[in-house]
């Protein structure tokens, strides 16, 4: 198997796999830096992601949260099953399918995330401090960019 070069042009280029490159990098590092903070809610990285979709998301069956987590449904009930002996999700009936549950976040589990993210955006906050205005605005437009990529 022939392994790919990537190049490393200047920040000007604005070849895509450059790009791709550095947003890649990017998003690792970020990740590393907020995962320090998420450390002290006590949850796994699974749990709270599944919990991040719950309270951001509102109430999920299983099959929309183990898609949303890439998992399978074995898997997200084995999360779901923590989380409700965390007393962090409840799952009820679903009011649109009789047949159907939805898993919902409780006040509890909102609020640890809650907490959480509020870390978490310390942890980014501080680090945005070093920056100038200037910066910020431009991180700022970079960061709307990437959501509008991601939709």
């Amino acid at each position: 198997m022939t392994k790919t070069k990537l190049t490393k042009r200047g920040w000007g280029e604005g070849a895509p796999i450059d790009v791709a490159e550095r947003l890649h990098s990017a998003a690792i590092r970020l990740l590393r830096a907020v995962r320090v903070a998420d450390a002290e809610t006590g949850l796994s990285a699974p749990r709270l992601s599944a919990l991040s979709v719950l309270v951001f998301g509102g109430p999920q069956s299983l099959t929309a949260l183990a898609r949303a987590e890439q998992v399978s449904k074995p898997t997200m009930s084995k999360l779901v099953g923590d989380l409700e002996a965390d007393g962090l999700a409840v799952k009820r009936a679903d009011a649109e399918d009789a047949r159907g549950l939805k898993i919902e976040v409780t006040a509890k589990g909102r609020a640890l995330m809650l907490e959480g993210r509020r870390r978490r955006l310390e942890v980014l906050r501080a680090r945005l401090a070093g920056l100038t205005a200037a910066e910020r605005k431009l991180l700022g437009d970079a960061a709307e960019l990437m959501l509008r990529l991601l939709r």
